[in-house]
């Protein structure tokens, strides 16, 4: 063998050596999400980083997990059985916050909080003002929450609470009934089951400063896996704009896969509802990026919260949330 062909060789071989090296230390890394409730448009983002392969692009390898009314999914990350999960609304974080749960939330994919309120055309409830004093079906869910900003802002009270079991047929058959929905959803459910398209108020609107959808996960992964965390962020936010401006196909799919009482016409009437409440582009993020949070809109909700009475005053609620992975790293709105 001449000392050429041995050269080449051998600087093949250590080319091969240095493949795998690279290979091996750009594997992906295994990170399970869990949502909040079974797949859903609220979860588009996260949905269409995994179809588009842009978690792929960040070197994750994701499992999503869909939420449903029997699982605790903040449980099971405080456990370590997921890497993190999908958080309601801002009372969640102050919750774990006041009793000594260590998960913070790094990003927030709505602006605004879907929650709505939902009545008849006609039958004089065409505004927050308008309902106070009737009964209005709510969830056990909505009394430490959304209820109580209703609450202190537009003089609403528990005697006007009627349950909420998620099912709709006593509002379409009772034409003065007011009940609970998220914009996402009921409100097209109402449409598809009677052909009426009721009155909706998004409580986002009228000063409900909730954020929602929020990205999650503990400290300890914060404080472990950093790198992990912002790659999952920012793939996300990622996710969320494609799911918007794209092609939202392949998202689509995998939750229609995941949960089948999705179907093509309910995802895009969401996707369209997301988009034209400014759900996720709006405020702060027109600005800042998608997946925004401000230090001085958390004040503005903690301190509503203390002054309801929900939380004690000497909470330290900058516990709840951190602005390390967003600072650079979120996607600009267009």
């Amino acid at each position: 063998m001449s000392g050429l062909v041995s050269r080449v060789l051998i600087l093949i071989g250590f080319g091969l050596c240095f493949v795998g090296t690279a290979t091996r230390a750009a594997a992906d890394d295994a990170v399970t999400i869990g949502t909040d409730w079974r797949a859903e448009a609220s979860h588009g983002g996260i949905y269409e980083a995994q179809a588009a392969g842009i978690y792929k692009k960040y070197h994750l390898n994701v499992t999503i997990v869909q939420g449903g009314p029997n699982l605790n999914q903040a449980q099971l990350l405080a456990a370590g059985h997921y890497d993190f999960i999908v958080s309601s609304n801002s009372f969640e974080p102050l919750n774990f916050v006041q009793n000594n749960v260590p998960i913070v939330v790094v990003a927030a994919g709505f602006q605004k909080d879907p929650q709505v309120l939902i009545a008849h055309k006609g039958a004089g409830n065409d505004s927050l003002e308008a309902m106070k004093g009737k009964p209005i079906m709510i969830s056990s869910d909505a009394r430490p929450s959304y209820w109580q900003f209703l609450r202190v802002k537009f003089g609403f009270s528990d005697d006007q609470i009627r349950p909420y079991n998620y099912s709709l047929q006593p509002f379409i058959v009772d034409k003065k009934a007011i009940v609970q929905g998220y914009l996402t959803d009921e409100p097209y459910a109402i449409e598809l089951a009677s052909s009426e398209k009721p009155v909706t108020i998004l409580l986002a609107d009228h000063g409900y400063k909730s954020y929602a959808e929020f990205i999650a996960t503990t400290q300890a992964n914060i404080d472990t896996k950093s790198d992990v965390v912002q790659r999952f962020v920012t793939a996300t936010m990622e996710g969320w704009k494609e799911y918007l401006h794209g092609d939202p196909t392949g998202a689509n799919d995998l939750m229609k896969k995941d949960n089948p009482e999705m179907t093509d016409a309910i995802l895009t009437h969401s996707r369209a509802g997301i988009i034209a409440g400014g759900l996720v582009e709006s405020g702060d993020a027109k600005k800042h990026g998608i997946g925004t949070m401000t230090d001085s809109r958390w004040k503005q909700f903690a301190d509503f919260a203390i002054g309801a009475g929900i939380f004690p005053k000497d909470i330290d609620y900058k516990k709840a949330y951190t602005l390390r992975f967003l600072s650079k790293k979120t996607v600009a709105a267009p």
